[in-house]
């Protein structure tokens, strides 16, 4: 991060299936090695597997689990004294977001069996739905920012 320049953000077209920018940055997060087309194949499947699914649209389920997903809280180590302490500090838009989804794919990916993008479609259904291992992330990070209430105070 630069001390001195603001950091400019780069302007995320929307994917050109959906018309969604936070599809779009899904799609980038997935990608490795620079292999776009790879990654938006399995996006694209994984979400025509959820429309399969569920008959709804896929875009507005992958709203859910997002949503569902996303956090407000979580612990920031600051020192104070000697003593480390861990301080709720609630979190920004754009590293909501990027949690979340770090979150859901991290959970995808160690997921067994099957293909990426099955198991990409599991995820994102199973966090709309409220349940599995990427909403038990959310709910332990808001856990460890309530039980840390008390130094709040150390916040700055």
């Amino acid at each position: 991060m630069p001390r001195r320049a603001r950091v400019v953000r780069r302007i995320i077209n929307p994917d050109p299936i959906y018309h969604s920018k936070m599809l779009s940055k899904f799609v980038n997060r997935i990608m490795m090695s620079g292999k776009r087309s790879t990654a938006e194949k399995i996006v694209y499947d994984a979400m025509g597997i959820i429309e399969a699914q569920t008959k709804k649209p896929a875009i507005d389920t992958f709203d859910l689990a997002m949503r569902n997903v996303t956090p407000v809280l979580e612990v920031k180590p600051r020192r104070v004294g000697g003593a480390t302490y861990q301080v709720p500090v609630e979190i920004k838009g754009e590293r909501r977001s990027a949690l979340a989804m770090r979150w859901l794919i991290d959970v995808a990916r160690g997921r067994s069996g099957k293909s990426m993008a099955e198991k990409l479609a599991a995820e994102i259904l199973d966090a709309s739905h409220g349940v599995g291992p990427t909403i038990k992330k959310r709910e332990d990070t808001h856990k460890m920012a309530e039980a840390n209430k008390a130094f709040a105070h150390y916040r700055w």
